[in-house]
């Protein structure tokens, strides 16, 4: 799709109006608990309501998520590609949202492997609109000057609305049992349509989205995003380095919940995973907003690698003890490393695609990488918890991390100042970062 509409320039800075950015707020904070399905849920409900008996073990649930897992990352980078085209981004995340929570409240009913793993696939499918969608409207708001610290401030409203949803699900699975959690999503998704509503159509601005402010409208639709990715190396390290990241992250707090569940049972894991989701999305707050005011300032890089060195760690700790409380302290340190991710990942992105038009298309081929190594994950925990016990499993998790730490240290660019020449048919160098006075 090619826009008549001029270009911004790139420095130019949108001033939405207060009740825009209140909308954007609540969006991010009732759409939270959303936009990750039943995450860590579902396997502490497999495992602790249908069990061995039922045919559930760590193995077939680490399958179940990989394959939910890969459905979402086939859906990423068309995904991506829908949000860069599209006028109607309000009424995509509004479906996207309805998808997501039917296939939740549906597996109470239903026990066939088939069936969750086509249900959970269908929760990755849509899951897929909201990453792209969220920056890209964040993007298309506020403008390309803006957009660091507001992406904090996402991310911020983001792990609040997940440290506020875990404890009413910690605590109403106490009261009532692990089903809980499926109505309480349906409720949290109907907030999130609300906030939805708050932000009006007139107030994105459809090029800022897709990340023309100063390319040329012509040039625009050259690559796919996986022709993107080919084309920028910068880019294409990155989204190797997402994989890794998500290969190794995206086990750990499910794999803590099957083991919190072997250590005190079933009637108080989903309560005490839900304490270590809380105790993760408090951290993450601070670590989020703290990103968006310093990124800039900083530097990418330096940040990032933080992010891998503490993912490293909490491994590691994880080995230590299985004592409750010993794991919800570690689990904290989660709140580092993803907070970082969350809130750096379409500043990276966002920087490697500037002027190009395929911001969206790009998040989602990156997002296509990242949720390889996430689908994985699951599946490499369980084979190694059921073969090897849960330390070995943690101490890989961990030697992955290192190993994402290391090449990001060696070979990855500083992206902030970076500029891609118009006819961008490989990866320009990036420009030397420089700090801003303050």
């Amino acid at each position: 799709m090619t826009s008549s509409r001029p270009m911004a320039a790139p420095s130019a800075a949108r001033q939405p109006s207060a009740a825009t950015l209140r909308g954007l707020d609540a969006l991010n904070f009732f759409l939270a608990d959303v936009r990750d399905g039943l995450g860590p849920y579902l396997a502490i409900y497999l495992l602790a309501v249908r069990g061995p008996d039922q045919g559930w073990n760590e193995a077939t649930i680490g399958l179940v998520m990989t394959i939910a897992g890969i459905a979402g990352l086939i859906a990423q980078t068309p995904a991506g590609a829908l949000i860069d085209r599209t006028r109607a981004k309000r009424a995509i995340v509004i479906a996207a949202a309805l998808a997501v929570t039917a296939s939740c409240l549906v597996l109470p009913w239903i026990s066939n492997f088939y069936l969750v793993a086509a249900t959970q696939s269908l929760s990755g499918i849509a899951g897929a609109i909201f990453p792209p969608a969220l920056a890209g409207i964040t993007l298309g708001v506020v403008g390309p000057k803006l957009f660091s610290k507001r992406v904090g401030r996402n991310e911020g409203f983001n792990h609040a609305g997940n440290a506020v949803s875990a404890l009413l699900a910690g605590g109403l699975a106490y009261l009532f049992g692990p089903v809980v959690v499926f109505w309480l999503m349906g409720i949290l998704a109907l907030c999130s349509i609300g906030a939805m509503l708050m932000v009006p159509a007139s107030a994105i601005d459809d090029d800022l989205a897709r990340g023309l402010d100063y390319a040329e409208t012509q040039d625009c639709q050259q690559a796919s995003g996986v022709g993107a990715l080919l084309q920028n190396h910068s880019l294409l390290l990155f989204a190797v380095l997402c994989a890794a990241f998500h290969l190794a992250n995206a086990a750990m707090l499910p794999s803590v919940g099957q083991l919190l569940t072997k250590v005190v049972g079933k009637d108080y894991a989903t309560s005490l995973i839900a304490i270590c989701i809380v105790a993760a999305q408090c951290v993450m707050v601070p670590m989020a907003v703290m990103v968006g005011h310093k990124a800039d300032g900083w530097g990418r890089k330096p940040i990032f690698l933080v992010a891998f060195g503490f993912l490293a760690l909490r491994g590691v700790l994880y080995t230590l003890s299985d004592n409750p409380v010993w794991l919800v302290a570690v689990q904290c340190l989660d709140g580092i490393g993803a907070g970082i991710y969350g809130a750096l990942f379409p500043i990276v992105v966002a920087d490697l695609t500037r002027g190009t038009g395929r911001f969206n298309v790009a998040q989602g081929a990156v997002a296509t990488a990242q949720g390889l190594g996430a689908s994985f994950s699951a599946t490499l925990a369980g084979v190694l918890i059921v073969s090897a016990g849960y330390s070995t499993a943690f101490l890989v998790l961990a030697a992955v991390a290192a190993a994402g730490f290391v090449v990001y240290l060696l070979f990855m660019p500083e992206t902030y100042n970076y500029e891609p020449r118009r006819d961008d048919t490989a990866a320009a160098p990036p420009a030397p970062h420089v700090v801003p006075a303050e």
